[in-house]
């Protein structure tokens, strides 16, 4: 799941996870307050929190702000290990360090055993890069990835994607996803997601 959420000034969220799951946290506009039974917290942008919950576990996200909006990112990924158990991450990232991808998160996958992984960079107008699907030899099963666009407009494996736009990528030629940001301070956030058989 990847929901695009904007909460009002004031305002909270809770939710529940129905099996194990790895929870993304990512401010795009604004911070936010976070609790869970994992503990409470504040996150900048610039921040991801990634929320270890087992089934029955829930988080509040809260706008803390009088008057103004925030916007985030909620990101969950079912975790199906045997040796899963509550915990957190907190990772920092700074997008002025800019023209390429910036690790956002490393997670295992015991199912297939490949890691899911996330990258978010923001890129000046005509710059463009590629991701290299990772190859593991223990697995034969590939990887998903999926492309989503924060902020300005990018062409990713020829296909035009503007703000907030979406892109699942189920086979990837040569294991290589090229991009182009087509305008400045464009901001691409990017999945690579083991599939199941």
């Amino acid at each position: 799941m990847l929901n695009d959420d904007t909460l009002a000034a004031g305002h909270s969220i809770k939710m529940q996870v129905a099996e194990n799951t790895d929870v993304l946290i990512l401010p795009i506009a604004g911070g936010l307050g976070y609790k869970s039974t994992l503990g409470t917290g504040f996150l900048n942008a610039g921040q991801v929190k990634i929320l270890s919950l087992t089934s029955g576990m829930d988080y509040e996200i809260a706008n803390p702000y009088e008057t103004e909006l925030i916007n985030f990112i909620q990101i969950w990924l079912p975790n199906g290990s045997t040796n899963f158990s509550p915990k957190f991450q907190l990772i920092d990232f700074n997008l002025a360090d800019k023209n390429k991808l910036l690790p956002l998160f490393s997670l295992n996958s015991a199912e297939t055993n490949k890691k899911s992984r996330g990258f978010i960079g923001k890129y000046d107008g005509r710059k463009d890069d590629i991701y290299h699907v990772e190859k593991t030899e223990n697995s034969p099963l590939p990887s998903g990835v999926f492309v989503f666009v924060l902020s300005g407009v990018f062409e990713v494996q020829n296909r035009l994607l503007h703000q907030r736009d979406g892109l699942a990528l189920m086979n990837v030629y040569n294991a290589e996803v090229e991009f182009e940001a087509l305008s400045n301070e464009a901001i691409l956030l990017l999945m690579e997601i083991p599939l199941k058989k």
